[in-house]
């Protein structure tokens, strides 16, 4: 399969709304964020711009339906030309979060540089996400803090990447069997 294949093609002739708050649903401060570039899809829910005083960095990108950029104080997410965010993807900036050119994110993917909460006491830890070039991100893929993904790599639907990837590696998620899954609720699990 080519690269071809995989991502889809952004229209030459990208629709451009008139009026933003018509098309977008924005909370927070709308000042500092560029959005001449942006191609928005069709459908419901709007698109949600969310900027706690942080920095949005749009470059020539598709938003599709319920895709949701947040950026939070003094964080900064920037996303490059090329790049095609499918329906309900999220992208959470509280440190920084980069994503490069000709990327595809599809159906629900989330991309977070936080864990939004303190866990057990311990303070918050906010950790830089890089996803390179030409990257495909399957559907309900989730990017966490901290990660680091090489040029051309693909991430199979499914997939938690918790550490860096290489450039044109295939992560795939482990392919679990369940057996013996009895009335108390006990199972055993396997890991391929």
């Amino acid at each position: 399969m080519n690269r071809e294949q995989i991502f889809p093609l952004l229209p030459e002739n990208m629709r451009k709304p008139s009026c933003w708050t018509s098309f977008l649903r924005f909370k927070g401060k709308r000042s500092g964020i560029d959005l001449s570039a942006v191609t928005l899809g069709a459908g419901r829910p709007l698109p949600r711009i969310h900027n706690e005083a942080g920095a949005m960095k749009l470059g020539r990108i598709f938003l599709a339906a319920g895709t949701r950029l947040w950026s939070h104080k003094g964080g900064v997410l920037a996303i490059d030309d090329g790049t095609f965010l499918d329906g309900g993807v999220e992208v959470i900036a509280w440190k920084h979060v980069t994503i490069g050119k000709r990327c595809y994110l599809g159906w629900d993917a989330l991309v977070m540089d936080t864990d939004l909460h303190q866990i057990g006491g311990n303070p918050l830890v906010n950790k830089p996400v890089v996803i390179g070039s030409d990257v495909y991100i399957g559907c309900r893929a989730m990017i966490l803090k901290g990660v680091n993904i090489g040029d051309g790599a693909i991430i199979h639907p499914g997939s938690i990447v918790t550490r860096d990837v290489t450039a044109g590696a295939v992560m795939r998620p482990p392919q679990g069997t369940i057996k013996g899954m009895l009335a108390t609720g006990s199972a055993e699990v396997s890991f391929a």
